[in-house]
């Protein structure tokens, strides 16, 4: 920011001092930035012109776009994602009121630790219907089996043992049923008595991981349909960077990338590179997932991530480094029209190499004529007109 001020006040001498004050009114008018193109008419943004005598102050300078042979790293952004087989929402498949937690958004946890504990009726209710079918199934079979022994005598007809029999099978499917049922809900049938009847239920974590949220409080009833926790298992937490379509033919898969946070530079993650998206966006760019080479409890899911991709040289439109300008996050060069009238118009920037910025843009081609020295000087003055304005 101080840059930018001590090159306005810069520009803003220049154009005192090259202009008699009994000339202000010629001079404000060749030096007047007029309105931009509609926001409709692609790559121009706004437009802003100069004489001769405030370039020379000022020292801008104009050039073409030189193809140089690029290579180095490729800079990419983008965040960490979790995969949806990675990513676990928990629900409960009956309702009830959650009677305890002490979970949190961030807290591990181990497969198969107790995140909450459910209470209502219908567990009660479950579990007496399961007791009472098996105590049925059992008398059942026992008849079936007192029938059978009649029939083998011919002490009994042919009737009363298959009904028998239908009537053990039909126990049996109802005790096998409510069995299930009382499985899907953490109770064992098999060590279930009528002396350890439960009103609570436990809900486990199925992996280990992490808690990302947690939607519910002591006391409050869940619904089936209601999602009460969110685990993610961080094993599996991969790097999704974006990559402009020019830029897909330099990456491949099994590629190394070395990824780092805005926030800490200098903590450096390694990745590669396991798939490349097929699909492009409306802003032209496809995804590219990357699995990181070691988790790290600081890498979290959604933080923002740069990923810097060593790629193979080749020709490129390069301009000096300073003849781009970064403006509301979008990079821009200004093409002088007409002697001292010029336009900033925005590119898509690519690789670094020796001072050298790789570009490309709608227009621009190795004959344009490029701000190639002091750029930020005009962007200055046309915010500066736009202020006054």
């Amino acid at each position: 920011m101080k840059t930018y001020i001590l090159i306005s006040l810069l520009v803003w001498a220049g154009l005192s001092c090259s202009t008699p004050a009994t000339e202000n009114g010629a001079a404000s008018a060749d030096a007047a930035a007029v309105p931009a193109a509609p926001a409709n008419d692609p790559g121009i943004v706004r437009q802003v012109s100069f004489d001769p005598q405030q370039m020379r102050n000022v020292g801008i300078e104009v050039g073409k776009p030189l193809w140089k042979s690029i290579s180095g790293s490729l800079t990419l952004q983008g965040k960490i994602d979790v995969p949806p087989q990675s990513t676990i929402s928990l629900s409960f498949p009956l309702g009830g009121y959650l009677k305890s937690t002490k979970m949190l958004p961030g807290m591990r946890v181990r497969k198969g630790q107790v995140l909450a504990e459910l209470e209502d009726m219908q567990f009660i209710q479950l579990q007496q219907d399961y007791l009472t079918a098996r105590a049925k199934f059992e008398l059942a079979e026992s008849e079936y089996v007192r029938q059978k022994d009649l029939n083998q005598h011919k002490a009994a007809s042919d009737k009363v043992f298959q009904q028998a029999r239908a009537e053990m099978e039909t126990q049996r499917i109802l005790m096998n049923a409510l069995a299930r049922k009382l499985e899907v809900i953490g109770i064992a049938p098999k060590t279930l008595t009528p002396d350890n009847i439960s009103k609570t239920v436990s809900i486990l974590s199925p992996i280990n991981g992490f808690v990302s949220k947690v939607n519910v409080n002591v006391g409050k009833y869940t619904a089936p349909t209601d999602m009460l926790f969110e685990l993610v298992d961080p094993k599996d937490i991969h790097l999704a960077l974006s990559v402009f379509e020019k830029d897909l033919a330099t990456l491949s898969v099994g590629q190394h990338v070395t990824a780092y946070a805005n926030a800490d530079p200098s903590k450096k993650f390694t990745a590669e590179i396991i798939l490349i998206g097929k699909s492009l966006t409306d802003d032209r760019m496809a995804e590219v997932h990357c699995h990181f080479d070691h988790y790290s409890a600081a890498l979290v899911p959604g933080m923002f991530m740069n990923g810097e991709v060593a790629v193979a040289r080749s020709k490129a439109l390069t301009v000096p480094e300073e003849a781009v300008v970064r403006w509301e996050n979008r990079s821009f060069v200004f093409l002088e029209r007409e002697p001292g009238s010029f336009e900033m118009v925005e590119i898509q920037p690519g690789m670094v190499t020796d001072g050298f910025q790789q570009i490309t843009g709608a227009g621009i081609g190795e004959d344009s004529k490029i701000v190639v020295r002091n750029a930020y000087s005009l962007l200055m003055k046309m915010k500066n007109t736009e202020e006054e304005g």
